[in-house]
């Protein structure tokens, strides 16, 4: 398991996170778009650093709950067994895509770079088409009935103060807990 996880971090957060903001830095480099690391004597840095460390948080959790409660990983190719509806879950369809854009943000402030803040306009386009199209589908094909209801009562990017609770759905409609 814990080499299937450490790709699928290193392949996919690897890769948004790291490897192309590296290369919009480097390509930049020199030129009037280059971004310029603010320092910890600017109020944006304390801003950006919360953001990145909250964004860290939220991931580190969101694949906790992939593994030991879905039993997979968060890669495409090797998805949770389960359906998980736990911690951030219960509160947005997405915290691990929010946790990227979250990072993201903080990467773009940190380096002052609006190169960067183009890349994350980029990401969330994508997102935006990816996931109802082509991951919700697949999840509604995998898990059902389960996952509809879900999708009526979790919103895909901005959190809900108030948590789904599965079990109470199940409940309200008489239907028994899968």
């Amino acid at each position: 398991m814990f080499g299937r996880l450490l790709t699928s971090i290193v392949v996919l957060p690897g890769t948004v996170l790291v490897f192309v903001p590296a290369l919009i830095l480097w390509a930049t480099d020199g030129s009037e778009a280059a971004g310029d690391w603010i320092g910890v004597g600017s109020p944006v840095f304390w801003l950006a650093g919360a953001l990145g460390l909250g964004g860290l948080a939220l991931a580190a959790s969101t694949v906790r709950l992939f593994v030991i409660e879905g039993h997979g990983t968060p890669a495409p190719w090797d998805p949770p067994k389960r359906f998980v509806v736990r911690g951030p879950y219960r509160h947005v369809r997405n915290p691990m895509i929010g946790a990227v854009f979250m990072m993201l943000t903080a990467e773009a402030l940190l380096f002052d770079s609006w190169p960067l803040g183009v890349w994350l306009a980029v990401f969330y386009l994508a997102n935006a088409v990816y996931i109802p199209r082509f991951e919700e589908r697949g999840l509604e094909k995998r898990f059902g009935a389960v996952y509809r209801r879900y999708m009526e009562n979790v919103p895909r990017w901005f959190p809900s103060p108030l948590a789904y609770d599965p079990d109470e759905e199940s409940q309200s409609t008489g239907e028994e807990r899968s």
